[in-house]
């Protein structure tokens, strides 16, 4: 049910009813687990995101993070909350009870992640970078390294980062200038900087751990040259104390947007040449390595679109039914006519049912991405885990890009539902908005993700990754077609997946011919008309698990009249659920899916203006 964060009913559909992750419990990974168990960590990640994380929203927004005299404040609300998510173990439930997690499937781990960010994403940025970053000590670190910093960063007892960006190498990573020079105990001496690093500085906790990236002195020019670095706020000891402190400067933190409540720090490393970083891995590994951190972190923005989109999606469904305006346009005539509540305007129910439908979608979407995760885990042959891993390659650049883009245009369009109230900060949604719009900059903007689509993901494995993905499609949409009340939305839907596939192949003829500049110049479109079939994709499935249900329930109420199931409809929760299911699926095909045909043909016409017009006539 609604919270005014996340429908948790449609959580559970997503999870049990469309993707079945009960047959997890068969494999040996998961065969200690139940549906009662996930139905229990859904609830105690509930509780904590509605009554510890949501009502410190608006108050570290308007607090922030300061800086005096070198030491950065984060919000004072976020330190009970903070202590309370570790004591809780939500840093890491998805990984092994070795490091202290759970080894809870990442389909549901997703769905908290959903919870608490809907919650208070600046929140969670801190625990969320902690755990990326212990993930590359668990992957790459020494045991010394793991027992130095690993454990007491998945329990949270110290923080992490992740330090990429420079001043003047932002997406070129390959153009950094920070150094690393060997010293004769195998540690090395860290110089540079790094900017817009989030929870960069901060005092929830004694230490933060900043993986770094550098090249060593000596090292190739480029990417295939850079190392990464485990360099602490404070060096540890050998047995666990902490030691001095390892000269990273916190030259400022960022006055943003959005996000306020999570300190985005410029940091500074050997200003006085006393910092000393450890060998994460093998060295110009850097990148390569970094790149686990950094998909994480792509999945992760993308949960930022979904999360803030659904709190304002709920809450403008909250007041829609509550804000009394204006009279019905069908009394219009009548001098005696009350006014309504405002869901009764046609534009106002249509605005919520784009939101709903995206919503709904992009759940099923992400939460499928991590679905991936669990069933390359428990894959018996190499054939199979190949499949699971090539679909996360696939999606991983269009659920951080597609995802956050319509996360923006939720929150956008959550703010007109409430008219001039919206804009302002008495209700929320104003800071939804502003708090999504760095999910489409920051962990690779949005185009670089669309780049990454069409240049690398498209072709790998040869192909079979996409093949893979519409042979799915293609047999939702086959077996839909006869279904009486979404048959139409099945034929829409396999229109718009064939001229996608024509496109692909349009893109893939234009490169061999040498017009590389055609898909470059469209990734954008392209990314969002591939996200756009894959949605409508999930919507049409979930919405043929829904019509069955439904119909159940018309039978075994005797609902044979359309009066009779509207009225059940309004009286019984669960029917009230499935058709409205039903009606994104019906929806989302008919005003988004009708379009993609006509865009992808657009794009077949081959305009190239944009990069035809000359840098003068932008601007006079």
């Amino acid at each position: 049910m609604s919270n005014l964060l996340v429908n948790t009913r449609d959580q559970q559909f997503v999870l049990f009813e469309q993707l079945g992750i009960e047959k997890l419990f068969e494999s040996e990974a998961f065969k200690d687990f139940s549906k009662d168990d996930l139905l229990m960590i859904l609830n105690e990640a509930e509780k904590l995101a509605v009554n510890v994380i949501a009502p410190t929203l608006k108050e570290g927004d308007e607090e922030g993070c300061h800086l005096k005299d070198g030491v950065v404040s984060a919000p004072k609300c976020y330190r009970e909350p903070y202590k309370k998510y570790c004591e809780g173990g939500w840093i890491n439930p998805m990984d092994s009870p070795d490091v202290g997690g759970q080894g809870i499937p990442a389909s549901v781990g997703f769905a908290t992640l959903e919870l608490f960010g809907a919650a208070n994403y600046a929140f969670c940025m801190y625990p969320g970078l902690t755990h990326g970053a212990a993930g590359l000590i668990h992957s790459y670190g020494t045991d010394a390294q793991k027992e130095k910093y690993m454990h007491r960063l998945f329990s949270g007892e110290f923080t992490g980062t992740m330090c990429l960006t420079e001043p003047g190498a932002g997406s070129d990573v390959g153009a950094l200038r920070t150094s690393a020079k060997r010293l004769p105990d195998g540690t090395y001496q860290i110089t540079g900087t790094k900017c817009f690093i989030s929870a960069g500085d901060h005092d929830l906790t004694p230490n933060i751990i900043h993986p770094v990236l550098a090249r060593i002195e000596g090292d190739p020019p480029g990417t295939k040259g850079i190392s990464i670095f485990i360099v602490p706020k404070y060096r540890v000891n050998d047995d666990g104390s902490q030691g001095e402190f390892n000269d990273v400067i916190t030259g400022n933190i960022e006055h943003k947007m959005g996000i306020k409540g999570n300190a985005t720090a410029t940091l500074n490393f050997g200003e006085e040449g006393k910092c000393i970083g450890e060998l994460l891995g093998n060295e110009r590994d850097g990148i390569k390595i970094m790149f686990q951190m950094m998909n994480e972190a792509r999945l992760g923005t993308g949960m930022q679109g979904l999360d803030l989109g659904s709190a304002a999606y709920e809450h403008a469904v909250a007041y829609a039914k509550e804000r009394v305006q204006g009279i019905p346009i069908w009394d219009m005539q009548n001098p005696n006519a009350k006014a309504v509540t405002i869901i009764n305007h046609p534009d106002v129910r249509k605005k919520l049912l784009w939101m709903k439908s995206h919503v709904e979608g992009l759940r099923s979407m992400c939460y499928f991405t991590a679905y991936c995760m669990d069933m390359s885990k428990v894959a018996t042959t190499e054939a199979e885990k190949a499949k699971w891993e090539g679909f996360l390659d696939l999606m991983t650049p269009v659920v951080k890009a597609y995802t956050t883009d319509k996360g923006l245009l939720i929150c956008s369009l959550a703010m007109d539902v409430y008219g001039g109230y919206g804009y302002c900060s008495e209700y929320p949604v104003e800071q939804y908005l502003r708090d999504e719009k760095i999910a489409t900059i920051y962990e690779g903007t949005n185009g670089i993700q669309a780049l990454d689509l069409v240049g690398r993901k498209l072709g790998q494995r040869k192909g079979a990754n996409v093949m893979n993905l519409a042979g799915l499609i293609q047999a939702n949409y086959s077996k839909m077609k006869a279904n009486p009340e979404l048959g139409r939305a099945a034929s829409i839907l396999e229109e718009a997946a064939n001229a996608c596939l024509e496109l692909t192949m349009f893109f893939a003829q234009a490169g061999k011919a040498g017009d590389f500049l055609l898909p470059v110049l469209n990734a954008c479109k392209f990314l969002e008309l591939f996200g756009d079939v894959i949605v409508g994709h999930f919507l049409l499935d979930a919405g043929g698990i829904a019509y069955g249900k439904l119909e159940a329930i018309y039978e075994a109420k005797g609902a044979t009249s359309l009066g009779k199931k509207k009225a059940l409809q309004r009286a019984d929760q669960d029917a009230a659920f499935y058709s409205g299911r039903i009606a994104s699926a019906k929806y989302f095909a008919n005003e988004i899916l009708t379009t993609v045909k006509a865009r992808c043909e657009a794009i077949k016409e081959g305009d190239k203006s944009p990069l035809e017009i000359v840098d003068e006539a932008f601007s006079i």
